[in-house]
């Protein structure tokens, strides 16, 4: 198959548009990561999102929608918390678990009766969704477990051949997946961080968020866990580099990961660090494309100087972690 490169100008918009129609695949910029895109209502042409991506079944997508008017087809209700959350944070990064409309077919939602929605910030996004005409299931435009792609020359690292185009948007500023919030019952629950953090949601609602626990295991441990929002349950965000994490007083720690990397290079092998400091928004939008650049350049070991775990810091450390495999070194 051969990947078509997209520009940004309307008439390549709108060729992207009748190319998920026709049910094809098309990766897109969001202000998140690129996500690859299908569309929601043809279960077929989800299934090669599945199938391109290597991804397994049970890990549902999100629908991305261009208006307000098509979230009453997708959904079948919105709660009023939900409702509270979309005026305050729509267009942007925060995905809502909701019940699903019958129209929305089960592989979409990985065999669940909820569907996650999002409204994207990001202009090319919407200029995209507006051209598609239906709402538009989409993961991270990567093979499934690498790091997700901010750029489209990440997008087609992994996926060139296996889709039917990219958009050649621009890099992502927020760098990080949306957070997913489930509001389907009393309380809302952060299935998982993201730029919208817990702190801020609280705020806009006058109550206090709660984590689902599911987001503190390792993946390895979870058994036949069914998860209702994607990056939950499998290994996500790893490059081919080992990674390994050090946290602790910063004076140490960097000794350390200075004595471990110097202990690697005398066996051989390449190494690197990512030290962002306390700098979590510079983190959340460096992090995956660092991943990849470090790949590029067959760097064997990675060490990471960890974040303070509050508000933004917790969304990218969930992230961090997982790319390492929950190796973390406490000094």
């Amino acid at each position: 198959m051969e990947t078509l490169r997209l520009e940004t100008d309307q008439d390549s918009i709108e060729k992207a548009g009748e190319i998920i129609r026709e049910g094809g695949l098309i990766a897109f910029p969001t202000e998140t990561v690129y996500g690859l895109g299908a569309n929601a209502y043809d279960a077929r042409a989800v299934k090669s999102v599945y199938s391109a991506k290597g991804r397994p079944g049970d890990n549902p997508m999100i629908v991305h929608i261009a208006h307000f008017d098509q979230l009453e087809d997708v959904v079948s209700g919105v709660p009023d918390i939900g409702r509270q959350l979309i005026e305050v944070f729509w267009p942007g990064p925060l995905t809502l678990i909701m019940k699903k409309n019958q129209q929305i077919p089960n592989v979409t939602t990985g065999g669940l009766n909820t569907v996650g929605v999002r409204m994207p910030s990001n202009r090319t996004a919407s200029a995209f969704l507006h051209s598609c005409r239906v709402p538009v299931a989409a993961p991270s435009a990567n093979l499934s477990g690498k790091p997700s792609p901010t750029t489209w020359e990440d997008v087609l690292e992994d996926m060139d051949g296996r889709i039917n185009g990219v958009i050649m948007g621009e890099p992502c500023d927020v760098g990080i997946e949306s957070t997913v919030i489930d509001v389907t019952g009393e309380h809302p629950v952060i299935l998982r961080p993201g730029f919208i953090t817990a702190e801020m949601i609280t705020r806009s609602l006058g109550l206090e968020v709660t984590y689902d626990p599911a987001l503190f295991q390792d993946p390895a441990e979870k058994g036949n866990f069914h998860p209702k929002a994607p990056g939950m349950k499998y290994k996500h965000y790893a490059p081919k580099a080992q990674v390994q994490i050090v946290e602790g007083d910063e004076e140490k720690a960097l000794a350390m990961i200075a004595s471990l990397s110097s202990q690697a290079q005398d066996l051989g092998k390449k190494t690197a660090l990512i030290d962002y400091g306390r700098d979590s928004r510079a983190a959340a939008k460096d992090f995956f494309s660092r991943l990849r650049e470090l790949d590029r350049e067959n760097v064997d070991i990675i060490y990471v100087y960890a974040l303070p775990e509050e508000e933004l810091g917790f969304s990218v450390m969930n992230r961090m972690l997982k790319s390492a495999g929950y190796n973390v070194i406490h000094v």
